[in-house]
């Protein structure tokens, strides 16, 4: 896969360029208090990471026996979510080893780069800007700047179209299920990196191109 002379790089953002797990849980976890909830650790909430913040809260609360949940709590946990994650979004958030200078590599080779990510786009702003790797890209395609987001096709799509490229010269990096799910109806090559936040499938049960153990694989 690394070998192919691709013109596009799409990228999903949590589990695959950031490891973002420990500033969501806070945010999370500051949701579930605030609406009388225990905590829950880090290794659940890198299980519920990929869908967006409502399904988020939607997990946590299955999690804990609310099946039924009201608009209302959803509602209300949700914003409580959004609103301390943003001001702590890059607290203990890093780029994955190798992500930035992966990401130098190819765009100094003009290579077209862009994120694709279900998380609202506002906030993958704020993180690609307090990770420095906002730099690097061209599209930023977020969870809310479409009417569906992945698995859907669309927003991969409309990143290509974006950056003028073609579907088959574009490859899509991912770490779950929904990202290979976007790239297969998009028409785009995908591989998905070994350590990310996988919802507790093994990456070569994803149906990927490829398993990369590392960004540096791409290059």
């Amino acid at each position: 896969m690394k070998h192919k002379n691709y013109t596009a790089y799409l990228f999903d953002l949590d589990g695959t360029l950031v490891d973002t797990a420990p500033d969501i849980m806070k945010g999370l976890n500051y949701a579930l208090q605030q609406a009388a909830f225990e905590t829950v650790d880090e290794l659940l909430t890198r299980r519920w990471v990929g869908h967006g913040a409502r399904v988020l809260i939607e997990k946590a609360l299955e999690h804990y026996g609310e099946n039924r949940p009201s608009q209302e709590l959803l509602e209300t946990m949700t914003s409580n979510f959004i609103n301390h994650y943003a001001e702590h979004i890059a607290d203990d958030s890093n780029p994955y080893p190798n992500v930035t200078s992966t990401l130098e590599t190819l765009s100094n080779e003009g290579k077209q780069l862009g994120v694709v990510t279900n998380k609202a786009v506002h906030l993958a702003r704020l993180l690609l800007k307090a990770t420095e790797l906002d730099q690097f890209m061209n599209v930023i395609v977020g969870g809310d700047s479409m009417q569906v987001r992945k698995p859907a096709g669309e927003p991969a799509m409309y990143a290509m179209n974006e950056l003028n490229v073609s579907s088959s010269a574009t490859l899509f990096v991912g770490d779950a299920s929904t990202d290979v799910g976007c790239a297969r109806s998009a028409g785009c090559d995908c591989v998905v990196y070994r350590y990310g936040y996988n919802q507790g499938h093994t990456p070569e049960s994803l149906g990927a191109d490829g398993v990369i153990e590392s960004l540096a694989d791409l290059v």
